[in-house]
């Protein structure tokens, strides 16, 4: 099984010189998947990384909403999806139609979308946002009304730290966030008194009220490497345990949950991305249209930050 993954890598690795391609894999993706990727990270962080490279092929080993933001910034590069049926639950809650609705019941909110979000969407947003600069682009908004789209738990979060606004929040959510429970991180507390909770906003609002950090993934893992951190209990899907533990290999990270796992995240393997290389397929391209109005809302986003 070992000697058939490392073939496969080895040929992964040959295709991509020879397609000019870069991998990326996001925090949440199987073990094999991250170690043989070129960048791995968070959903902006990668599009922006692929976008400054000189490759022709972004190969996204994530979710459909990840590949179309790589899309959005990298227009003339061709974006592969893996697996084309890789999609998010969460972003998948919300449409640009039930969203173009709601703006017509609130015309004097900004509408603030999380990247999390698919690229039609986006285009019918104001300005977007990550989990990690989610409070800093809401009170840099003049608006003092806002709608906040689609994590309803992550606007929660941003209306406790920015609470001088009027909020309006999406019914969206994250079923693995979602799934996770307070009393599943107060057992863990008891048991390992001395780790660090570290908390991803998607979670409820009683899970983050645990929490010693609440942090995106990317800053999870930055979080880890801290030298007073010996031992954290973390509070997100378990697919980002491997790049803790591969980076800081003398520390002790505990996952909230074995059931915390993104079964869409995880339905990438060496085979698909073998195959996406071969047969440039499945591609993922935003029309024109849609990305000229998607990256507008990004580019407020980054601005700002």
């Amino acid at each position: 099984m070992e000697n058939k993954k490392n073939e496969l890598a080895e040929r992964i690795q040959e295709l991509k010189k020879e397609k000019n391609a870069v991998i990326l894999a996001h925090n949440y993706q199987p073990a094999d998947i991250q170690d043989m990727a070129d960048f791995v990270g968070d959903s902006l962080e990668l599009s922006q990384k692929a976008a400054s490279t000189a490759a022709d092929v972004i190969v996204f080993c994530g979710v459909h909403f990840m590949a179309e933001t790589a899309s959005i910034l990298s227009p003339d590069k061709k974006v592969l999806l893996p697996e084309s049926s890789a999609g998010c639950p969460m972003a998948d809650m919300v449409t640009a139609e039930k969203l173009r609705a709601r703006k017509k019941e609130l015309p004097g909110a900004a509408v603030v979308t999380y990247i999390n979000s698919t690229a039609a969407v986006k285009a019918e947003s104001d300005i977007c946002c990550t989990s990690s600069n989610a409070p800093q682009v809401v009170a840099s908004l003049l608006e003092e009304e806002i709608l906040f789209v689609p994590d309803m738990y992550l606007g929660q979060y941003v209306a406790s730290m920015v609470p001088n606004k009027k909020y309006h929040f999406w019914p969206g959510f994250c079923p693995v966030h979602e799934g996770i429970k307070a009393a599943s991180v107060l057992k863990l507390k008891e048991e390992y008194p001395s780790a660090k909770v570290v908390v991803h906003p998607e979670c409820r609002p009683e899970v983050i009220a645990l929490a010693d950090e609440v942090l995106s993934t990317s800053g999870m893992c930055r979080y880890a490497a801290h030298p007073d951190v010996n031992q954290m209990i973390v509070v997100t899907e378990t697919g980002i345990i491997h790049r803790m533990q591969k980076e800081n290999p003398q520390k002790q990270f505990i996952p909230v949950s074995d059931t915390a796992i993104c079964r869409t995240m995880k339905s990438i393997t060496l085979e698909k991305v073998l195959r996406s290389l071969e047969t440039f397929t499945p591609e993922v391209k935003v029309p024109e249209d849609i990305r000229l109005k998607a990256i507008g809302a990004v580019n407020r986003m980054l601005y700002i930050v």
